[in-house]
């Protein structure tokens, strides 16, 4: 693999950079403290292909490969990581099953608006008692002539509250486990589909997360995604994809918080002269530049794994654990630089240590990522 970025991801990188700065960054506060689901700069990103950054040009996206769309959300998540997860959420958990499994109808349909950010998609996998474990889902979903009868609820849905359409995992027989599991593309104006409040939580306010509920909703054969039973095959697929997203949200946020540590230590002073110059305040950026460093190599090693068309799960799962831990270490030193100051929502630096948290949690917990690696490590050894 090669290690230098293309030409044109470059200027992709500087183009989604100038975005970021221009038209994410300025609301990135407020939208963190009101929770506002920043509809507008959906669309705008929609308008720049970012909404479906590797589906087909036919398809409504931008054709371009997974190592543009990890520069892609690290960008966003630079100044974002509310806007970053939203982005990510609809181009790796939505627009990439429809892609790989969904029906050229189904492509039509839904893949086209989606890619193009005219519609906002999640990813309806995780309940009250099936988090890490999914093959442990209760919605159910009952054949009934050319429909399917879903009845159940979801929690913890990025962007639930303002999706326009949801991928929905349902098993037709829970004695099955994994192999009950099935997918559906389900419209949010389905009869009996309904979602619950926004929560407000310590990072990623606006990203909508919240509970979704069916009540025995009709869906028709045709919103199948896959075959019955392939559910847990598409889930597992998206979450791969997932994971190089979080991975690279997290670089990004990461990214952001040692920039802003970076400039403060230069303008701050103490005993006579600014902080960066004393070799405490040099040893913590050395080892967030190097940790960033790291972390990017390898979430861009599972881009370059996914686009060679073989399974990454293991790149993915490395990628992940690592980046959103060192994410935590990384905001961590970037508030202790600030001192105080990091520790008051003047700066923009408390933001970004609330908003690392969460990559150590979903599309997969720190401990799910070292179950996948060490189950690998020991099949392949």
């Amino acid at each position: 693999m090669h290690i230098e970025l293309s030409d044109e991801q470059r200027l992709l990188q500087d183009s989604v950079r100038q975005f970021a700065e221009e038209v994410v960054r300025p609301r990135a506060k407020e939208i963190d403290e009101s929770g506002e689901f920043p509809r507008q700069f959906f669309a705008q990103a929609g308008e720049l292909g970012l909404a479906g950054v590797t589906v087909p040009e036919r398809y409504g996206g931008a054709g371009m490969d997974p190592l543009s769309y990890s520069i892609v959300i690290e960008e966003i998540s630079r100044v974002c990581a509310s806007s970053g997860v939203i982005l990510s959420v609809n181009n790796s958990l939505v627009c990439d099953p429809i892609l790989k499994f969904g029906t050229e109808e189904q492509k039509e349909a839904f893949l086209e608006p989606l890619a193009a950010g005219e519609m906002l998609g999640c990813f309806a996998l995780t309940e009250p008692e099936a988090g890490s474990d999914p093959a442990a889902i209760r919605t159910t979903a009952v054949r009934d002539g050319d429909d399917y009868i879903l009845t159940g609820n979801k929690v913890f849905i990025t962007s639930g509250t303002d999706a326009d359409v949801a991928i929905v995992f349902a098993t037709v027989d829970r004695e099955l486990r994994h192999k009950g599991i099935t997918a559906f593309i389900v419209p949010a104006d389905t009869p009996g589909y309904s979602h619950g409040s926004h929560e407000y939580k310590l990072g990623v306010n606006a990203s909508g997360t919240t509970e979704l509920a069916f009540a025995e909703m009709r869906i028709p054969v045709s919103q199948r995604l896959g075959e019955e039973g392939a559910g847990f095959k598409v889930a597992m697929s998206a979450l791969d994809g997932g994971r190089l997203g979080i991975a690279s949200q997290a670089v990004g946020i990461a990214q952001g918080a040692f920039e802003e540590a970076l400039e403060y230590s230069a303008q701050r002073e103490q005993f006579g002269r600014p902080i960066g110059e004393f070799q405490a305040i040099q040893f913590y950026l050395a080892d967030m530049s190097t940790e960033i460093d790291a972390a990017r190599l390898l979430t861009w090693k599972a881009a370059w794994a996914k686009g060679s068309g073989r399974r990454f799960s293991l790149e993915a799962a490395q990628a992940k654990l690592f980046a959103s831990e060192m994410a935590q270490r990384v905001t961590s030193k970037a508030l202790q630089i600030h001192g105080g100051y990091g520790y008051i929502r003047e700066y923009n630096v408390e933001r970004y240590f609330r908003d690392a948290r969460i990559a150590e949690i979903y599309e997969g917990t720190s401990e799910i990522q070292k179950m996948v690696i060490s189950n690998w490590v020991l099949q392949n050894t």
